[in-house]
């Protein structure tokens, strides 16, 4: 006797017990939602990271122009007298002094001076108080002893402020014209702000 084997088509098998086939339409618009979301997402972080790639080499930038004048200005003397006062190898305190140094803090003395001067140029920390780039002759960020203004360096802003902080703090035990403060400020493209704080303490009369 010959056995007849008849196969049923998965679509003709009783309701309930067909084969699934494909994806559903629900199916495929929650997968077009989820891709295109987690496609939405990387072009956003991409765009963010373009937009801000700039801002480290700025922020690097600002950072060695700020470091490189707080460097400079406490190299400088702290002395009573201005170094070029004939007086400055003797003097006790800024009574003994033609030109003294404790002025205002608020820019050279003599008012002669200037940072990029070959013949009369900053000698002093207190010298710097107000100082400022631009300006004073400089269009932009300038070195010491030269009034032509870096190239690339348009964008940046300095400035300097100089206070008295002696007689308070850890400075107590220091008479309040013996320590300064000073302020070094660098602003940048991209909203970059960089601010260092540095002393200078005289720990001698006449340096």
């Amino acid at each position: 006797m010959t056995k007849i084997v008849t196969h049923r088509h998965p679509l003709h098998l009783p309701f309930g017990k067909q084969a699934q086939l494909g994806f559903s339409l629900v199916e495929m618009v929650v997968f077009i939602v989820i891709v295109t979301t987690a496609i939405a997402g990387v072009i956003g972080a991409l765009a963010f990271m373009s937009g801000h790639s700039a801002d480290p080499l700025a922020r690097k930038q600002a950072i060695a122009i700020a470091e490189s004048l707080m460097q400079e200005i406490q190299q400088m003397p702290f002395s009573f007298c201005d170094p070029d006062d004939v007086n400055a190898p003797t003097a006790s305190g800024y009574g003994d002094c033609t030109n003294p140094q404790n002025a205002s803090l608020n820019g050279p003395t003599p008012a002669t001076e200037s940072r990029y001067s070959a013949n009369n140029p900053f000698d002093n920390v207190a010298d710097y108080g107000g100082f400022t780039m631009p300006g004073g002759g400089c269009a932009g960020i300038c070195r010491i002893g030269d009034a032509t203004a870096l190239a690339g360096l348009n964008a940046y802003s300095a400035s300097v402020a100089i206070s008295q902080v002696g007689g308070a703090g850890a400075f107590a035990a220091i008479p309040a014209n013996g320590a300064l403060q000073i302020v070094v400020t660098v602003n940048g493209p991209a909203n970059t702000t960089i601010r260092l704080t540095g002393f200078k303490v005289r720990y001698a009369p006449r340096i």
